[in-house]
């Protein structure tokens, strides 16, 4: 990355975004130098600056919720640019996954969006799966064990291909959404991580 193409303002400072690699969410916003930059790309770990103690803030140092880079993306302007990592721990110190976890009424809005609705029921089907809550359908295909899972998804897959020959949206999208979510089901119970999934079709894209 050439640090001189970057337009700081005139503190030496410029707006940094920081998402999750594999969700896209907005985990928080900050500031960085041209030397915290430089350390960010050194160590491999978000470096910010930060304003209140005007000194180089590695993300982690002191909580060990560090943030592993994965990528630098730049705006079209040059003057903000996006850090894409992999989280060690919540960015917020509130303990918060985000720092963007409340709406304009500072109200707290846990309800997930689309583009990370994947992943948050996979977490959820894990936590299903440690903590077994009575009455929950995911804790009772735990129970019944691997294989009544994959049967499940032989089914579920099964509906959705008559679903397509069919050609009707309502009941594809419908036999699709059943598919997913019993595969993520069978994903948890095999041990394989939404990520795994995600890389190996980063390697497909051509």
């Amino acid at each position: 990355m050439n640090l001189d193409n970057l337009k700081f303002n005139h503190d030496g400072l410029i707006p940094v975004v920081t998402q999750n690699y594999y969700t896209g969410k907005v985990l928080m916003q900050a500031y960085a130098n041209k030397e915290a930059i430089e350390e960010t790309l050194k160590s491999g770990y978000a470096t910010y600056f930060s304003r209140s103690r005007n000194a180089l803030w590695k993300k982690g140092e002191t909580s060990g919720n560090y943030q592993k880079i994965m990528d630098i993306k730049v705006d079209c302007d040059e003057d903000s640019i996006i850090y894409l990592v992999v989280e060690e721990g919540p960015a917020c110190h509130t303990g918060e996954e985000s720092c963007f976890y409340r709406n304009l009424n500072l109200e707290k809005d846990s309800k997930p969006v689309p583009f990370e609705i994947l992943h948050k029921l996979y977490e959820k089907i894990q936590e299903r799966k440690e903590t077994m809550p009575e009455g929950s359908y995911v804790a009772s295909l735990f129970k019944k064990g691997s294989d009544k899972i994959i049967q499940k998804v032989g089914e579920e897959a099964v509906e959705a291909v008559i679903a397509l020959k069919n050609k009707n949206k309502d009941e594809i999208v419908y036999e699709t959404s059943d598919l997913l979510f019993h595969l993520l089901i069978a994903l948890v119970d095999a041990g394989v991580k939404l990520s795994d999934i995600e890389e190996e079709l980063l390697k497909r894209y051509k």
